[in-house]
């Protein structure tokens, strides 16, 4: 009896190891940049970012020399001149903050331009991604770029290249 009873717990033990969870490591970060589509959105928004940033460069550049000018001139400027210089100084600041927002804050122009030109190539490696579990019954896929931490990976669990494979990108 005592045989059975411990020949049973170590086959039920035993299908417990043998469903073991299957798993791979990819790389996101190395896998766009291998894609020239994402090099490319890249580029132009990098380009689309310069212009942006030498646009608030002119206005900022206009706003100090309002700056020195008044520091120049305060001596002989009355009270009501003073106060309508400081006024415009105001209203220019604010047009720059404002480009600044508009352009790059929050859900301003550069974080919609990259949503548009990155965002479909990000779905791409996803649904890449997916494929790739699904074919080969992984349950779970890490990133190790940023975000997740890993300290070890073995460079065979590494998928990166395999997803490059199914998106069609030669290596």
């Amino acid at each position: 009896m005592k045989k059975l009873l411990l020949l049973t717990v170590c086959f039920i033990s035993l299908a417990f190891v043998s469903k073991a969870q299957r798993y791979a490591i990819i790389d996101s970060k190395y896998i766009l940049e291998k894609i020239p589509e994402y090099k490319d959105a890249n580029k132009k928004l990098e380009e689309m970012a310069d212009a942006w940033q030498k646009e608030i460069d002119l206005m900022q550049a206009d706003l100090d020399k309002m700056y020195r000018q008044l520091d120049a001139e305060r001596a002989m400027l009355t009270p009501e001149l003073l106060k309508k210089r400081e006024d415009e100084i105001f209203n220019k600041e604010k047009q720059v903050r404002d480009l600044q927002k508009k352009r790059f804050g929050y859900e301003g122009d550069y974080f919609r331009k990259k949503q548009e030109l990155v965002k479909p190539i990000q779905d791409k490696v996803f649904n890449a991604v997916q494929k790739l579990a699904t074919d080969r019954m992984y349950d779970f896929i890490l990133d190790k770029s940023e975000g997740i931490t890993v300290i070890f990976a073995d460079p065979k669990l590494d998928k990166s290249d395999d997803v490059l494979k199914i998106l069609g990108v030669k290596l």
